[in-house]
């Protein structure tokens, strides 16, 4: 790798806005998707690992977000925030999340277009040169697909040109549609002078694994995009936690949050049935869905709590805010059971759970490993490597 050439920007430092990444030598990798929730966190976390085994040098980016959380007086974006989180990058978080798209981005961005434009291209500029200081590679998110960011002049196809990226684009499982998808994708690239060097599919299913390899290598040769790879559904990772259920169906917590709120759920029943039917079904990564009216089915939960020093249940719902007996209450209290209870009614809760989109989070320890060795397995990495060998520096 050539020596770095530039020491980063001090970003307090504004004496001229930047139309550019003073960096010329780090190599750059455009995380692209053909939608939302096609696996570009994931994707991101897998390659920012892939990467670790061939040099330490590795930075990590996601100059546009949208979806953040507060930190230190900053909003931070989730995906940088979680990754972070779990491979430590030592770089201010700050640099690799410099814009959030916050609620009335859009409206003052549109009032005065051209003094925002100069300002943001600066700031994301300048936080590039953050995150890729010394670097030999760094990873750059983008926000779904090409054209998304373009009612401000930030679209991932411009963020990848103005920080002179190559591409890779993920699309989900499948052939005909992500196939379509990807030469949408490619063309709004191709149109911004940005270099395309692969596609990985996405959520395939392993039953489906070696048609969709065969016929989308066929589909993207003709386009010449390299397929890279095919990941294959990971169940554990479309597995929410309870706390992520609590918030998708806005529950409170009224037992066992403090060891539950992290428990993994496989399965959803609906406590429509006799008690004595669900006995069978009580073990871990059980979640029960049922008024608190229903007192035969919780008085089970408890009695088989009761009878075993493992865990037998990873949670229950009461649902439309009916809650138990108080004396029940007393009981639940003396278990490690975690309840919460929400207002809508079972159906409508278990179709909330059963569709939900499930994003990794930092405390999701059980689910990295998973991630890490999903690229390992499936991605052709000599080829990225290889669309970097004959990359000449790029002026600044």
């Amino acid at each position: 790798m050539p020596e770095q050439d530039n020491k980063p920007a001090v970003i307090s430092s504004r004496k001229e806005l930047l139309t550019a990444p003073k960096n010329s030598s780090t190599k750059r990798i455009f995380i692209a998707a053909t939608r939302m929730n096609d696996g570009k966190t994931t994707t991101s976390l897998a390659l920012f690992s892939a990467l670790q085994s061939i040099t330490e040098k590795v930075g990590f980016i996601k100059p546009v977000g949208q979806r953040f959380v507060e930190l230190d007086g900053h909003q931070i974006d989730e995906d940088s925030f979680l990754l972070n989180q779990t491979f430590d990058v030592k770089v201010p978080i700050q640099a690799m999340s410099p814009i959030a798209i916050h609620h009335n981005f859009t409206r003052e961005y549109l009032d005065n277009p051209d003094e925002s434009q100069a300002k943001l291209i600066d700031t994301m500029c300048r936080a590039f040169d953050r995150a890729a200081y010394e670097k030999e590679y760094i990873i750059i998110e983008g926000t779904g697909h090409a054209g998304v960011g373009s009612v401000f002049n930030l679209s991932n196809a411009d963020v990848a040109r103005q920080l002179d990226a190559k591409v890779i684009i993920i699309a989900k499982g499948g052939i005909g549609r992500p196939i379509d998808e990807i030469a949408l994708n490619n063309a709004l690239f191709k149109a911004a002078g940005v270099e395309v060097i692969g596609a990985i599919i996405n959520k395939v299913l392993p039953s489906k694994m070696e048609d969709v390899q065969k016929y989308c290598q066929k589909a993207l040769d003709r386009m010449g995009i390299p397929l890279l790879g095919c990941l294959p559904v990971e169940k554990q990772l479309t597995r929410p936690n309870l706390s992520q259920i609590v918030e998708e169906v806005n529950g409170r917590w009224i037992n066992g949050h403090e060891h539950g709120h992290r428990e993994r759920i496989n399965r959803v029943i609906i406590g429509a049935m006799a008690a004595k039917g669900l006995l069978d079904l009580l073990q871990r990564g059980t979640l029960i869905i049922t008024p608190g009216d229903r007192e035969d089915i919780i008085l089970s939960a408890i009695a088989a709590e009761g009878v075993t020093t493992e865990r037998t249940i990873s949670g229950i719902i009461l649902t439309r805010n009916v809650l138990p007996h108080p004396k029940l209450m007393e009981m639940i209290a003396k278990t490690r059971i975690p309840v919460v209870v929400c207002s809508d009614e079972s159906y409508k809760v278990a179709s909330l759970v059963n569709n939900m989109t499930v994003k990794t989070q930092p405390e999701d320890e059980d689910k990295i490993p998973i991630i890490k060795d999903l690229i390992k397995k499936n991605i052709d990495m000599q080829a990225i490597q290889d669309a970097f060998d004959s990359r000449p520096d790029v002026n600044p």
